[in-house]
């Protein structure tokens, strides 16, 4: 692979036709983009996930809550009608990603049902019809944590190295890089999206200038899944409200997006930050308890609320075995969850 020049080409070419269901979607791309003259290796080919989906008969004729249902797997977290979910794709988005504009009034389209699929298909066809050897990448529109406003990321991608890995390498400085990981399929939609533009109409996008990430024909890489994390791998699984209302309510199936059980003593900080007031607590290892060497104990202050434990307990991948309470004190015999 060549080394990146220090120089990006974007353009999004006008005169794309309305996608309909069946429709021939890499003849309509190399069309806008001169039959593929426009197109040279190396190349990244941008495509909005909603001309994808139309052409794959994406678009339903209903109501969009009706549809934002059906493709939801769990709710992160709600603000009046506003719904932030992980959809079927393992995406975190709001609507969970239906969308109605662009639509006629009665209609919403969905997601590609597999968007790195509908990636590798379209990269394969032009290949096919031009020689090229490009890079594609499906987009859509987010939202992030933190910060207002939304932009475009990679819900697909074929033939690209979709994040580059510096872990193990070192800066100018000699300062060793451990988790530094950009994911460039996203940040090349987001270049796409600033030529396409929301409104004029311009669904494709070719970016020129990365070729030393797209990979040889026959190699369609890990696809943009892989930048998915899952369950539990995100330090936001739900909500600050939903987190707190899940773990109170200490559902078995909620467990999954807390992540995996802190170690003993970070447990009883935790509990301690809620019943400890100040008080010292100390934690041991029972050595025997129903047979079972391996539980743990929590050695808790007098009148230690056994809810408010139990809640703390859930949320770190904990739960309550026994809870013993005398004038002493109280011990609450806790294991880690495993499965």
């Amino acid at each position: 692979m060549s080394a990146p020049v220090g120089r990006l080409e974007v353009w999004a070419p006008d005169g794309m036709p309305e996608v309909a269901a069946g429709d021939d979607l890499a003849a309509l791309v190399l069309a806008a983009l001169g039959d593929g003259a426009d197109l040279a290796d190396g190349d990244v080919v941008c495509v909005t996930s909603k001309v994808v989906s139309k052409a794959e008969g994406r678009t339903r004729v209903g109501d969009r809550e009706t549809a934002v249902e059906e493709e939801t797997v769990r709710v992160v977290a709600q603000r009046g009608p506003v719904r932030i979910v992980r959809n079927r794709l393992g995406l975190i988005m709001a609507a969970a990603g239906v969308d109605a504009s662009n639509v006629p009034a009665d209609s919403v389209v969905l997601l590609p049902v597999d968007p790195d699929a509908s990636a590798r298909s379209l990269r394969r066809e032009v290949l096919r019809r031009t020689g090229t050897n490009v890079g594609v990448v499906v987009t859509d529109t987010s939202g992030r944590a933190w910060r207002e406003g939304q932009t475009d990321l990679a819900v697909g991608a074929a033939g690209l190295l979709v994040a580059e890995d510096f872990a193990g390498r070192t800066d100018p400085h000699g300062n060793p890089l451990a988790v530094t990981l950009p994911a460039v399929a996203d940040e090349i939609a987001g270049a796409a999206e600033l030529a396409q533009g929301k409104l004029a109409g311009r669904p494709v996008a070719v970016v020129r200038g990365r070729a030393d990430l797209v990979l040889p024909p026959g190699d369609d890489g890990p696809g943009a899944a892989s930048l998915v994390r899952p369950e539990g791998g995100d330090l936001f699984g739900w909500g600050a409200r939903e987190a707190v209302v899940r773990a109170l309510a200490g559902d078995e199936s909620d467990r999954a997006p807390f992540g995996a059980p802190v170690d003993l003593p970070e447990l009883q900080t935790q509990v301690g930050r809620v019943v400890g007031r100040g008080r010292s607590m100390t934690s041991t290892l029972s050595l025997t308890f129903d047979g079972d060497p391996d539980r743990n104990e929590l050695r808790l202050p007098e009148g230690s609320d056994r809810t408010a434990v139990a809640a703390v307990c859930f949320a770190n991948g904990w739960r309550i075995r026994r809870w013993e309470e005398s004038v002493a004190g109280v011990v609450c015999h806790v294991s880690p969850v495993t499965t």
